[in-house]
């Protein structure tokens, strides 16, 4: 069931979240500004450079900056540019940055966009997104990833948090729960022509990579994310209990897929954590560049795991030997399996200094203070991920609970 706060002290609680949300009174190890306490940088300079990446890549030129497009008068798309195409996962990731810069005109043009187009209204697929469009809206690929479902779900409950819900597609508290309730929702014998099924195996309690019964036992690491189940535990109408299963459940995938001495983890994995092998899937490549970050902001948030700043350090140690220019990619044991580098790995890795010491962490923190925000043609995902890195690592990716709702960081 829902966690409500009660009714004697709602009014007086709710107060008090909110303004631990929009001021200094806030737990500083949950929102932790790691450039001002690593590298002296103020407040309001951290506020300056994540503004400047967002004009950069909101509303940067068109053909070498942004990756944000309005279309018509009331929506808008994220453009992944060297494919050409929309894809799921850039749509929800715009959506949360949106919702963390408190930019609701954009965050609403995105949501009608993504529901205009993408959005399975029936059949099989009924309450899944599309993972991947044309810039027309038109669909490239019906099928669904589940990290856009996830993120999807975890940005509308913050935009209930901060602005309150509003009528039909805007109700975001409604449409976070419609989509968690259509994640567990499936035949999971996949008895369709699709071979749908659940997002979430029912048994493993773990995020399937794709919910079709041929990668039925198929994970990705970096679509873990025990902090963002751990708000729906709280939030959610229905399946509370699952949800905090399952980030007991991702706790312990990162413990099976990190390798042992280098700590990094494949792209895609078993239930049990062995690499899944496909097409190079096996290795430490760009999907797998975000468990550093996931792992990390839940032991800020939450600190459940202590194993988690064993991990912290353990893939930072290893990086150490290759920064600033850390190779995109690597076999699970270590070896580079290019010379190229991505802003991506730059901002990961210092949003993993969240859950390391200082003399492991300061590095990456800088680094990432000092690079340029991404442009050209490979824009999209290193930059959004820049952005995210900077808001996480300067203490501005913060939870807004629904009206009603706990804050599980401030209880």
């Amino acid at each position: 069931m829902k966690k409500l706060v009660q009714a004697a002290f709602a009014g007086a609680a709710l107060a008090a979240l909110s303004s631990c949300v929009d001021s200094d009174n806030c737990p500083p190890t949950h929102y932790r500004n790691l450039f001002r306490e690593y590298i002296g940088v103020t407040d309001s300079t951290v506020e300056t450079k994540i503004d400047s990446a967002w004009q950069q890549l909101f509303y940067g030129d068109d053909d070498t900056q942004r990756v944000y497009y309005p279309a018509g008068e009331d929506m808008a798309y994220i453009l992944a540019v060297d494919s050409d195409d929309v894809r799921s996962e850039g749509m929800s990731y715009g959506m949360m940055i949106a919702v963390q810069l408190d930019k609701k005109e954009e965050f609403d043009r995105l949501w009608k966009w993504t529901k205009a187009n993408m959005y399975h209204a029936e059949g099989e697929r009924a309450g899944y997104f599309a993972w991947q469009c044309r810039r027309d809206g038109s669909i490239i690929d019906p099928g669904s990833a589940s990290d856009g479902e996830e993120w999807f779900v975890t940005a509308l409950y913050f935009a209930a948090g901060r602005w309150g819900n509003g009528e039909g597609i805007f109700n975001y508290q409604a449409e976070a729960d419609a989509i968690l309730r259509a994640m567990l929702g499936k035949d999971e014998a996949g008895d369709n022509p699709s071979g749908t099924v659940n997002m979430f195996d029912p048994e493993a309690k773990q995020v399937r990579f794709v919910p079709l019964k041929h990668w039925a036992g198929v994970s990705d690491p970096s679509y873990h994310l025990p902090a963002f189940y751990e708000l729906w535990a709280e939030w959610a109408d229905t399946n509370n209990e699952f949800w905090s299963e399952a980030a007991k459940a991702s706790r312990e995938h990162f413990r099976k897929a990190a390798h042992p001495t280098t700590g990094l983890m494949p792209d895609y994995a078993l239930f049990e954590g062995s690499p899944y092998q496909s097409y190079g899937h096996e290795h430490f490549v760009f999907d797998a560049h975000r468990t550093l970050a996931n792992v990390a902001l839940d032991w800020a948030w939450f600190g459940k795991d202590e194993w988690q700043k064993e991990q912290s350090k353990r893939v930072l140690g290893f990086l150490s030997a290759y920064r600033p220019t850390i190779p995109y990619s690597f076999t699970l044991d270590g070896k580079p399996l290019t010379d190229g580098t991505s802003t991506s790995i730059t901002a990961m890795a210092a949003v993993a200094a969240l859950a390391t010491e200082r003399n492991t962490g300061e590095p990456y923190v800088r680094d990432l203070w000092e690079a340029p925000i991404p442009d050209g043609k490979y824009r999209y995902y290193n930059g959004l991920l820049y952005i995210l890195g900077l808001l996480q690592t300067g203490g501005q990716f913060r939870v807004y609970a629904p009206q009603g709702m706990i804050n599980p960081l401030h209880e």
